[in-house]
């Protein structure tokens, strides 16, 4: 951009097939600069572009860390809500996915606000990154015979002020959206679908398993489910507990406890220091589900804050998420037809 006259030139452009950012200029050249690119099938590696000739050099050479997972096929899924709130996903099939095969899903979502409906449907993945798989990701669903729907868009629209009255109601209309346009695919079984989230993932996790049926069991990780415990506000809300005490416990799943009947896995770190999710969130909850006769599992993590690092650890989230999902989402024992 030449700020005398604000006319602008670009400069780069990624091409088609591919995803590649500009990380910066080289030296004091306006010529070349630093690009990392990937693809469907090429893991993230460095080059240097020549804007004038288009010419690549490339400075890594990083391998594909889990070929046999190559064949694990994706697709960005675009569909709407009831009303009318455009939504996404990006939806992972395991590899050797046979075309017309139900399988169970796993949905994986954190919700975020917005003040009106076109912020909220504007699409930020992209199906031609590179699939890694790396620590406690729930894509390693796929190696168990899982399809995923990742960063599956929950958005919370409406006006600052007020946009969490509606919150549970926007959430479920989301997560039945999304369930309803897959099942119309043919990839999923809708009565399989487990759904998951960490930390404000986690409390929409809990509260759509105590508000909904869409789902035949949850996994939530590092959450928060009392709001009482965070009366200054939290995540976008400006209202304090003394303010709006009716939302506040509208929004916690602790409420609701006696309505969670799908079974729900607790994760927390025990040294979770982050201030709106300390580990008594998930430790009451756990004891709220269970004093009323729910399915519920609480797993503390030694030494773990906010989110997990330990090898140990890492390896023990996925067990405990495979066990979990296996008993209750892939081998859930569906009611008779009526």
């Amino acid at each position: 951009m030449d700020l005398k006259t604000l006319q602008k030139v670009r400069l780069f452009q990624c091409g088609s097939g591919v995803y590649e950012t500009p990380l910066g200029f080289v030296g004091s050249s306006r010529t070349r600069i630093l690009t990392e690119s990937q693809s469907k099938t090429e893991p993230n590696n460095v080059y240097v572009r020549d804007l004038k000739s288009g010419e690549r050099t490339k400075l890594t050479d990083f391998k594909d860390p889990a070929p046999e997972l190559t064949g694990v096929t994706k697709e960005l899924i675009k569909y709407r809500r009831a009303d009318g709130v455009p939504l996404s996903g990006t939806l992972y099939l395991p590899p050797g996915y046979q075309t017309g095969t139900r399988l169970p899903l796993i949905v994986w979502a954190y919700p975020l606000e917005y003040s009106d409906a076109a912020t909220a449907g504007q699409v930020r993945g992209s199906p031609d990154r590179f699939t890694s798989l790396r620590g406690d990701s729930p894509l390693f669903f796929l190696t168990q015979g899982y399809a995923v729907l990742m960063d599956a868009t929950m958005p919370v629209v409406g006006s600052p002020d007020t946009m969490n009255d509606t919150f549970v109601e926007q959430i479920v209309a989301s997560a039945r959206a999304a369930i309803e346009t897959l099942d119309a695919k043919g990839v999923i079984d809708p009565q399989r679908v487990g759904v998951g989230g960490h930390s404000y993932g986690a409390f929409m996790t809990a509260n759509l398993l105590a508000h909904s049926d869409l789902f035949a069991a949850g996994i939530a990780r590092s959450g928060a489910y009392n709001r009482s415990l965070t009366p200054f506000g939290f995540q976008s809300e400006r209202r304090s507990f003394w303010e709006a005490t009716d939302l506040y416990m509208k929004m916690s799943p602790f409420t609701y406890a006696n309505k969670i009947n799908e079974p729900i896995l607790l994760i927390h770190g025990e040294a979770d220091n982050n201030t709106g999710t300390f580990p008594i969130q998930s430790e009451r909850l756990f004891q709220a589900i269970k004093g009323g006769g729910g399915t519920a599992r609480l797993v503390m993590l030694p030494h773990e804050s906010h989110g997990y690092r330990g090898r140990e650890s890492v390896l023990h989230v996925l067990a405990e998420m495979f066990d979990w999902a296996d008993k209750h989402v892939k081998n859930r024992a569906t009611p008779a037809p009526k």
